[in-house]
Formats: C-alpha cells, structure tokens, sequence
C-alpha cells in the first residue's frame, strides 16, 4: 500500500535520508578513537558503610542512603566514628551507583599510604536508588535538599577533632554535578559547606532531552542562580567532559559559561587533561586510571598544611587545577614557585653558539650547564625551542643568579618542551639549559632558534560541500622541531575533517615519535595523537564549541616532529552526518510528530472536501513538502476472532463515561503517564476491533457479493443523521481506519515522550504508590475523555460538522510550533498534539 502510494523519486529521497542517518548513528557511537583508559583495581576488598541517618531524615527519604567507602584495615578502623580525615561527597547520576565511588576512593587510599597517612580523605557517597532523573527531573529538588542534609550529617562525624572539616568536597557525576550546583540555590543553604566542586561529564548548560518540564525548571532556577549570582559565588568548580567516546552527553554541554572577571570556573576535556590525554565514555570517566590519579593528585596538593583540610584560598584552589588539568610543567606543585634560581655549584659549563643543537647522554654523573648567548641569535631568530624527556632549563641574566624559566614548559606524552619569545626577555644574556647527573638511563636534549614564519603554515581546510572529493595539502621541507599548521576557515561545530599526516625519514636506526596536538585556543578541547614515524597518521578534526563571534584565534596543529623527517599534511572533508545527529538528534522526534500532522491536517481536508479519507503516506507525500521526513509507518496486521462492523454508530457508549472516570481516577491517585498508556491501549483495542470487523466483513462480501450489495444500499439508504440513526459501510470503516492509524501514531510518541516519567514511577512504586510532582497529569485529564471519543469516532460521523473545516486547518500552524518550541523543549510537544485531537473529537457533535 505505502509503495503504491508514493513515486519512486520520493522512494530515492526517502531511502538516501536513511542511508544518511545510519552514517550519522554510526558516526556518533562507533567513529571515535578506542578506549585506552586503563581499569583502576582496589587492593583490598571494598567496604562501603551505612552511615545512620537521623530518623525523620531516612522516614521524608526512604529512598535514599549514605555510605562511608572504606578498604581492609582502614575499612575496619572506621566502623568507630568519628573521622579525622578530610570528607569527600561523591554524588551519582543518571540511574548511577554509589558504589561508583570505589575507583577515586581506592587510588586517593594508597597515595595517603605513601604519605604515612599524614593527611587522608574520606570518601562518602550518595544512594539515589539509581533513579533516572535525566528522563524524569520531578526528583531532582528532593535529591539536592537529600544532599543537603548528608552534608550536615558527615560534618557531625568530625564533631570534636582537633582538625574538624568545615565543609566538604564534592565530585557529582553526571547529573549529580547538577544536583551538586542547585545546592546553592536553597534558601537555608550556606555557601561555605562546600569547599570544592568538581564534576564528570555533567550536561550544565542543558538537558540532553527535556522531555518533562521539571527538568527545564530545575536546569533554568540553576543557571540563572548561578547567573545572577556569578559575582558572589566564590565556589572553585571543575568540570571535566569525556569527549568523543562520550555519546550520552556531548562535551559541549559540559562546559560552564565565564560569568565574570572574578570567576573560578574551569571546563576541560578529558582528552586535553595532561597525564590523562584519553577521550572516556559516560560511565569510564568515574574510573579512568588517569583521569582518577590526576584528580587524587589535585586533591592533595590542595590541602592546608595548618589545618589539614582542603585550601580556603581561592587562588591556591584555581592554581592547582590549572597545574594538573590546563597545563602540566612536568614539575610538582608549588604555591609560591621561586623565580630566582642559584646557578652556582661545582657543575661544568659548556658554551653552544650553533642555533640548533642536540645533546644525548647514557651514563654521565656531572651536572652539565649548556649556556647559549643570545646577542646574536636576537639579530636572526624571534624563537627558542627546547625539548627533552627530562629537561630544567632556565633563562640568566648574569652567571651566578638566574630567572627559572621551567615552569613555562609544557608536559607531553613523551617529551617535556618550552618555546620562548625572544623580545618578551630583552634583558636576559643568556639561555641556560641544565642536564642533572643521572644513573644509566638514556637522555635527549634539543634545542632550536628559529623565526616563526618559518615554523607557522597555513592549511585552509576543504569546502563543506566537497564531500571529500578534494583536499588541500603541505609539505613540510626544513629539518624543524616544531610547528604551528593554522587551520584556516575552521570553528563551527557542524565542519567534519580528517588530516593526514605522512613522514618519511631517512637513515632512522631507531624508533622515533611524532606528537601531534590538535590546540583550540578558545576552549579546553585539545587532543593528541602519538605516531612512530615513518608512518601514515590520520587524525579526525572536529569541535566541541563553536568559535566565539569575538575570537580571533585560529585553530592549530601543532607538530613536534623529527629533524629526521619530512613531513605531508593533508586535509580532506568528512561528511558531517554524526554533527547532525549529535548536535540536533534529540529534536527528531519533533520533526516525525511535526509530519505527521501535517498528514493528519490533509487527512481531515480531505474528509472535508471529498468525504473520503486519503492514505496516510499519500498525505504525506503531498502535504509535508517542507520537511520530507516520513515516520515510521505502521504496518499492523490484524488477525482476531470474527467480527461485524457496528450497525449503528454511538458516540458515547454506555461504559464510555465509566471507563473515562476509571482512567482519571488512575491518572489522579498513581500517575499521569500510566493513565495516558491506558488509554493506548483502549484505543489500540478499538482499531483492532475496527480492523478484524472489516476482514469479516469483506470475507462475507467475496462468499455472498448480492447480500453485500444490498447491504451497501441499505447502508447508503441512510445518510440524514438527523433522521436516522448512522450505519457504517465498508467505505466508512476503509476511511475510518486510515484516519485512526494517524491518530494512533500521533498518540504513540505522546506515550514514548510520557514513558520516562512513568519508568520512574514503576521504579519506585515501593516507596510511593502516587507519582508526585507529575508532569503528565494535566495532559491526561484531558486526553483521556478526548481518546475515549474518538476511539468510537467514524469518519461518517464528523464529515458533515461545521467544524471539521477550521479542524483541519489547525495543524499546519501546530506542525510549525511543534518544531519551534518543541525541538528544544520536547516536553511540549504533546500540548501541540492534543489540540487537534481534541477539536476532532468535538466534530461529533458540532
């Protein structure tokens, strides 16, 4: 029927856009580099400690819990409170588990046992009962006051100490990041109970589907707290997205907004996290080895040495996460770092004028320092590169005292490297590297002047709609270290490309190692690629936020490369299918519905103008121009006991105001959206019916064809309603069905977009029988006597209303508002759905 009723070209169409989104879908979960972080183990059996809560707290809260995480002998000591540790609140998300926080708290227990435990941290965490409160945020206000009152709880177990905490740390996962921030926004909640926020993949800037108004309520009172309140919010936040191997929550969600000068916010990507440098998934960022030993050493390196507790100073706080989580100097943490450095000492000193130059040592025991002047190289150069496994170097501007300069290096994966400007130190003499004495390991230093022309190259990347079909390229032909490739045109979130990077070399005797860091200079979303050169690399280039309209900033690829090797750089346009589904595949729904009613508008025109009933797909085909999206069509077959079609049509049935009081009842006493699943059902149960009297029938027209016939003019007989009762022909009950397939799709994606909030009502129906705050309540009281009516509704009985003119009309400005208020709000697309169905509904009586 649907290939009768559709032309061929429309078939192509129709199958391209699939063949577009299944590269899309596999793009979005499958087109991302493997998982390379490294599974963190406990050393002893994990423990984790009920803590008892007050009894009127567990009675408002059944649901909820809070745990001490504990290992072996420390386990076993902590059963007796109270603490003296330092208390960390790990809040779970989306359905997580507080058993979550094993990973952090089991690598956080064996740093403090390298330390003798002269500072430790306690790890607690929260049971939400692994609610699914990124489908249904009616929980989302209870969780956060929950967590409000565990606060005050674990700081009662210091109560005491010589060091008792103040406040506490915080690490939210996922949506519990969220409900880490809305703390802030309870009216008895003081500021100062949280000394650090750190969160793990948390969408904060929205929800990833907004199908329930609570969820939009809750991110709006939180953002335009934090808004409003930017200049008094004193809380140092990290927020810590997982990249591409993320599909759950895009990186660009993660991202908190710069509110103010005064702000104390950072947002980075796990892949440009230094020591981590891996992209995680949603639920590997809670247990990423790297990513969790870099958060263990911030942890520490911000405590307090006087009171044993996290910093109160902000400034120290935001220095240590720029330390392990922005950039890394290969050197430990130190608050007031000295810039003066004593060169003196027996250590020998060699002199290099050449302007490139590689030292390798094996086995030397002396301290050596490799002076530069740099007189000369000012007249030539403008930059100095330096790089090596194990490098100090430091600037001096007369032989005995020197500027320590080591702490602008930047870490890699394999190397330690600096780059310095030359004019920005018009006073320095000379250029000092030092080697330590080492014991047996083999050690590299390179350095270089260079002017930066000559190390900067342009690549404007390929046209959007080349589809790959062209590239651009560049050859690297000199013997540098370093270069910046500047990415051209490059800073939309929709450009998709793929840079290939091939190098060749010549006389290689050994193994060496290309790095390739692809830098965004307006957002912390850098990633690094690591090849054993000579090879063919190819690195996927794509965004996680848009380049600001006031950045000026270019995206570079910048290259530490061998002087061994030449190398190609190629760049060539990836389709961007898997943008277009990332970015805007939670607004399909909107789309499907938007079509549909397109359909069901030229449906009810023609009921109208011709009365008949147009097939669905020939509807669509001729009214949803616009979009050319054609849903799922439904294709179900029914074969029931047999039936006859109704000889009388009744609007209202005698059980048709029981059942509706029946299903208001139930939506009223347990919830909205099981009432709405009800009422589904009821109506599939009527189609089913309709569609098993109609094969009955035709059965009995093909065995008896002169009893059908005069059943037909019988039925035609009677066309006043006004003076005899209606009677349904086989014509009708075709019509019929077309119209109710419609309908019943437009009341499939109400269910499926009403279907979270009841996944978590039957997830707690042991704690509460009554789903409360509902958000589907309202549109059930409505659409269950609106379906009740048109689950008895035949087209014969609403093609000669008055109102079945201005029905019709309704949906095409409803197709318009359900995309421009529903994409982005999918929570409202059933407010736009009901309304035809309602007026539909009335067409039985006007």
């Amino acid at each position: 029927m649907f290939l009768h009723s559709v032309n061929l070209w429309n078939l192509a169409f129709y199958a391209l856009m699939v063949f577009m989104a299944t590269l899309g879908l596999w793009d979005v979960f499958f087109g991302f580099e493997e998982n390379k972080c490294s599974m963190s183990y406990m050393f002893e059996y994990p423990e984790y400690q009920k803590i008892e809560l007050p009894k009127k707290l567990a009675k408002r809260y059944p649901a909820y819990e809070l745990y001490l995480y504990g290992e072996g002998s420390y386990a076993e000591e902590h059963k007796v409170l109270p603490l003296t540790g330092i208390p960390v609140l790990f809040l779970p998300g989306n359905a997580g588990s507080y058993k979550q926080v094993r990973s952090i708290g089991s690598i956080a227990l064996r740093k403090a046992e390298d330390i003798d435990f002269k500072y430790h941290f306690d790890f607690f965490s929260v049971n939400f009962n692994g609610e699914l409160v990124a489908l249904y945020g009616g929980s989302l206000q209870k969780q956060t006051k929950f967590v409000h009152e565990c606060i005050k709880t674990i700081l009662k177990l210091y109560k005491g100490q010589e060091f008792a905490p103040k406040s506490v740390a915080i690490i939210g996962h996922s949506m519990g990041g969220l409900v880490a921030r809305a703390l802030l926004t309870l009216k008895n909640f003081k500021h100062d109970l949280i000394n650090l926020l750190v969160t793990q993949a948390t969408p904060h800037v929205a929800p990833v589907m907004p199908l329930d108004r609570f969820i939009t309520d809750f991110y709006m009172t939180v953002n335009n707290y934090w808004i409003l309140n930017a200049r008094h919010i004193n809380l140092t936040t990290l927020s810590v997205a997982g990249g591409f191997r993320d599909y759950q929550v895009r990186s660009g969600l993660t991202f908190l907004p710069k509110l103010s000068d005064h702000t104390s916010a950072l947002s980075v990507v796990s892949s440009a996290v230094p020591k981590t440098w891996v992209s995680t998934d949603h639920l590997s960022i809670v247990w990423c080895k790297q990513l969790q030993l870099t958060t263990v050493r911030a942890f520490f390196d911000l405590i307090d040495a006087d009171t044993k507790q996290i910093t109160q100073n902000p400034k120290k706080k935001l220095s240590v996460l720029n330390h392990h989580f922005i950039r890394h100097p290969a050197k430990h943490f130190e608050e007031n770092p000295s810039i003066i450095s004593d060169l003196t000492g027996t250590s020998m000193w060699v002199p290099v004028k050449v302007s490139k130059w590689t030292y390798v040592a094996y086995n030397e025991s002396d301290k050596i320092y490799f002076t530069f002047p740099l007189a000369n190289h000012r007249k030539i150069y403008t930059h100095v590169y330096c790089q090596s496994t194990m490098l100090v170097r430091k600037l001096v501007h007369f032989i005995r005292q020197g500027v320590d300069l080591s702490w602008k290096a930047e870490l890699l994966p394999t190397i330690k490297s600096l780059t310095l400007r030359l004019q920005d130190y018009p006073s320095l003499s000379h250029l000092v590297v030092y080697v330590p004495s080492i014991h047996g390991s083999k050690f590299v230093v390179d350095c270089e002047f260079f002017k930066k022309e000559t190390r900067s190259i342009q690549l404007p990347v390929t046209h959007l709609f080349s589809f790959g079909l062209s590239s651009r390229k560049v050859i690297l032909n000199t013997s540098g270290l370093f270069y910046n490739i500047e990415l051209l045109n490059f800073g939309q979130i929709y450009q998709a490309f793929k840079i290939s990077v091939v190098s060749k070399c010549s006389a290689v005797k050994e193994e060496i190692t290309s790095i390739y860091k692809l830098h965004i200079p307006w957002s912390y979303e850098d990633s690094l690629t690591i090849a054993q050169v000579p090879s063919t690399t190819e690195i996927p280039v794509k965004l996680h936020i848009a380049q600001p309209e006031n950045d000026s900033h270019v995206a570079l690829l910048k290259m530490y490369t061998s002087s061994d090797c030449q190398y190609e750089v190629s760049c060539i346009q990836m389709i961007g299918f898997g943008r277009c589904v990332r970015f805007h595949g939670g607004a399909l729904p909107a789309y499907v519905i938007s079509s549909i009613l397109l359909a069901y508008g030229g449906q009810l025109y023609s009921l109208f103008s011709t009365g008949h009933c147009l097939e669905y797909a020939t509807m669509l085909d001729k009214e949803a121009k616009p979009y050319k999206v054609d849903p799922f069509v439904i294709m179900i077959k029914f074969l029931l006991g047999p039936s006859e079609l109704p000889k009388e049509i009744k609007i209202i049935s005698p059980d048709l105001p029981i059942l509706t009081i029946v299903l208001i009842i139930v939506s009223w006493t347990t919830c909205g959206a099981f009432a709405i699943l009800l009422t589904y059902f009821y109506y599939m149960f009527k189609i089913v019916h309709l569609q098993a009297s109609l094969t009955t029938f035709k059965n009995s027209q093909t065995v008896n064809p002169k009893h059908s016939r005069r059943s037909e003019k019988k039925s035609n007989h009677h066309k006043d309603p006004a003076v005899h009762p209606l009677r349904l022909s086989a014509n009708d009950a075709e019509d019929s069905l077309r119209m109710h397939s419609t309908v019943m799709n437009l009341l499939t994606w109400i269910v499926l977009l009403s279907m979270p909030s009841l996944i978590y009502w039957l997830k707690n129906l042991r704690y509460y029988f009554k789903l409360n705050p509902d958000p589907c309540k309202p549109l059930a009281f409505i659409l269950i006597p609106t379906m009740a009516l048109l689950g008895n509704t035949y087209t014969v009985s609403v093609k000669s209303s008055k109102l079945l003119k201005t029905t019709s009309q309704f949906p095409l400005p409803l197709a318009v508002g359900v995309i421009a208020f529903g994409s982005a709000h999918l929570y409202r697309v059933p407010c736009f759905v009901f309304i035809p169905l309602l007026l539909h509904a009335l067409c039985n009586f006007m």
